[in-house]
């Protein structure tokens, strides 16, 4: 007898369709627990997005309880064009005045005079030269030098037959405060030598020191006014910078006063008759770390008024629509700028800033109370956000509250912690679900095949006994 090949067609039913319809009606559970799964999965990710817009409120409330917020200054100066200023840490506020004498300078020099181009050369021998202090007398006439602490005079080694570049690239090579370079005018090639950093003690001197078949060449390049013939002349004298701050005299290598005040970095670009520095609170930069907290705090109600409501118009309803841990949230986050504080003075309410809440539950932008606030009690303002009561929480200021009620949700026992991690296990248990009624279903198409092959097998055999015994009883027919 012939081997069933295809379920069916010993039983001449249509056993395909039975078995495919059947599983159908088997798959439709892990359908509705795979849907659930989804739904939980699109929660867990919208709690993402809740911690991460509280991470960013927690952020600006912590900005707003740091000292150094209350504590920035901006400095401004009434002539920028002589001197400017700005802020480098936590000056005292007030003015100063600022009269420029002198502006620093770095001693320059140049040959005296020019040669035919740069390719010239000008002797052998050696170049020494010491950075330090040229003293001089009422007309500024070189009268001593005094070499710098801490530094080392350098030799430079001229050979026969070096040019004018060689020089000036050994000059640079040997990095000893100085540099050289090669200026042509209409006359020629001239080099000129100049500190590398301003001030009276950066100022240098070079001695020459001609070889034995030097006839005198070498001397050109040599600048020390004291001690001998000198073929560099004085360009630019090395002096400090001099200014009277407030009154009083201030000398400096540098045309930057860094350490003059606290706190303030003074740039002299000109001598000037006295400029005002002006050094005020940055209430720019206070005002912008309120608006931050406003924003921080509008994204998390916005997100939470949306991900809970439900739209009748489209009859949908949000991912964390009927979420207790959710409404909870959104609640006493309204109760905390709801409530009031007695630290500010007269600011008790966000109202009294122009923050109050609308009918959505997002706070206003403040406008003129918050310029007045800001301009006229900023002591009160400080107080009204960061303030701290040793005996009752509820009467902290308002970041300092947020920013404790941020820490608690957002800590690992917190109620976002907790509600993620419950919707994560809800999950994971649905996908241990699907995978036992996946493996149920597998074993049950496989006996509905086994026992339809079976039928297969016993019907086809009952089906040619059929065949047998009516040829038989037609035979018989005949033969009677």
């Amino acid at each position: 007898m012939a081997t069933i090949s295809s379920i069916g067609i010993g039983s001449g039913l249509e056993v395909e369709s039975m078995i495919s319809k059947l599983m159908s009606l088997q798959q439709q559970p892990i359908n509705d627990i795979s849907k659930k799964s989804a739904g939980l999965q699109t929660q867990l990710s919208v709690y993402g997005q809740v911690k991460s817009a509280l991470s960013t409120l927690r952020d600006a409330s912590a900005k707003l309880t740091n000292p150094s917020t209350w504590s920035s200054v901006k400095a401004t100066s009434s002539d920028t064009s002589a001197v400017t200023v700005a802020a480098s840490g936590t000056p005292a506020t007030g003015s100063l005045s600022v009269e420029v004498t002198q502006l620093a300078s770095a001693q320059s020099i140049a040959m005296a005079n020019s040669v035919a181009s740069g390719s010239a050369t000008i002797g052998q021998g050696k170049l020494t030269i010491q950075l330090g202090t040229w003293a001089t007398d009422a007309n500024n006439n070189p009268t001593g030098f005094t070499a710098k602490s801490g530094s080392s005079a350098f030799e430079i080694t001229v050979n026969s037959g070096d040019k004018l570049t060689d020089i000036r690239d050994k000059i640079n090579a040997a990095n000893g405060g100085v540099t050289a370079s090669i200026i042509q005018d209409a006359s020629g090639a001239r080099l000129t030598i100049t500190s590398k950093n301003s001030g009276e003690s950066n100022g240098f001197r070079i001695q020459a020191a001609p070889g034995s078949e030097d006839t005198g060449g070498l001397a050109k390049l040599a600048y020390d006014p004291v001690g001998m013939p000198n073929g560099m002349t004085l360009a630019l004298r090395a002096v400090n910078a001099r200014a009277m701050v407030n009154g009083l005299p201030v000398s400096s290598e540098t045309n930057a006063l860094n350490s003059t005040i606290d706190g303030l970095n003074i740039l002299l670009l000109k001598v000037t008759p006295p400029v005002n520095l002006s050094i005020a609170s940055d209430t720019d930069a206070i005002r912008k770390a309120i608006t931050d907290f406003t924003a921080a705090y509008n994204a998390i109600n916005t997100m939470l008024r949306t991900q809970t409501k439900y739209d009748a118009s489209t009859k949908t309803a949000g991912p964390l629509q009927g979420d207790a841990t959710a409404n909870s949230l959104a609640s006493q986050l309204r109760s905390i700028v709801g409530s009031n504080t007695t630290l500010g003075g007269s600011l008790k309410r966000m109202a009294d800033l122009g923050l109050d809440p609308g009918k959505d539950g997002n706070l206003a932008a403040g406008g003129t109370k918050l310029d007045n606030a800001l301009n006229s009690k900023l002591t009160d303002l400080k107080a009204f956000f960061m303030g701290v009561d040793k005996n009752s929480d509820a009467n902290n200021g308002f970041a300092t509250k947020l920013r404790g009620f941020v820490d608690g949700v957002l800590g690992t026992e917190g109620s976002i912690s907790n509600r993620s991690t419950g919707i994560q296990s809800q999950i994971d248990r649905n996908n241990k679900r699907i995978d036992e009624l996946n493996d149920r279903n597998d074993s049950m198409e496989k006996r509905l095949r086994a026992q339809y092959s079976a039928l297969d097998t016993t019907m086809s055999k009952y089906s040619g006994l059929s065949t047998y015994l009516s040829q038989q009883l037609t035979l018989m027919n005949k033969s009677g």
